[in-house]
């Protein structure tokens, strides 16, 4: 069952880890500290820790009560909806925003350009990106939606 998000990250982009440590937590019965996570998938524990710290950022795993001992235990959320939101803030949000900066100096430097045919078909290219930007953001909340139900 580890493989099964190992390969769900690879999809996205993200690190292996983030599967294992998602999957393994996903398959326990009880809540895991760090330490039982390097034990169990045999990584570093900086990976871990790592890891961790990328999945509480998307959500998609919180602190839990584990032994009285010192240690912080984790378990996974498991609510479908929290983890599309987690995904979309933390992962997709950001790029399209860096992506409006970047067509928009692309555009400036469009407008630059000596050969007039260049520039049309520059200036076409930059509006059919936003385009799909645009509606990219649009489809996210429906997705999010979609997918939360």
């Amino acid at each position: 069952m580890v493989d099964f998000f190992v390969d769900g990250v690879k999809v996205l982009g993200l690190p292996r880890s983030l599967g294992e440590i998602y999957g393994l937590l996903f398959v326990s019965t009880n809540p895991l500290s760090l330490d039982d996570l390097v034990l169990y998938l045999g990584i570093s524990k900086g990976s871990a820790s790592q890891g961790l710290r990328t999945l509480r950022t998307l959500g998609a795993v919180r602190e839990a009560s584990g032994n009285d001992d010192r240690r912080t235990y984790y378990e996974p959320a498991v609510d479908l909806k929290r983890l599309v939101g987690g995904f979309i803030r933390e992962q997709v949000r950001p790029h399209l925003d860096s992506g409006k900066t970047k067509l928009q100096t692309i555009a400036e430097t469009a407008k630059l350009c000596d050969d007039p045919l260049e520039r049309e078909f520059f200036t076409d290219r930059i509006e059919r990106l936003e385009s799909w930007m645009k509606r990219g953001g649009q489809m996210l909340p429906i997705l999010q939606k979609l997918l939360g139900q």
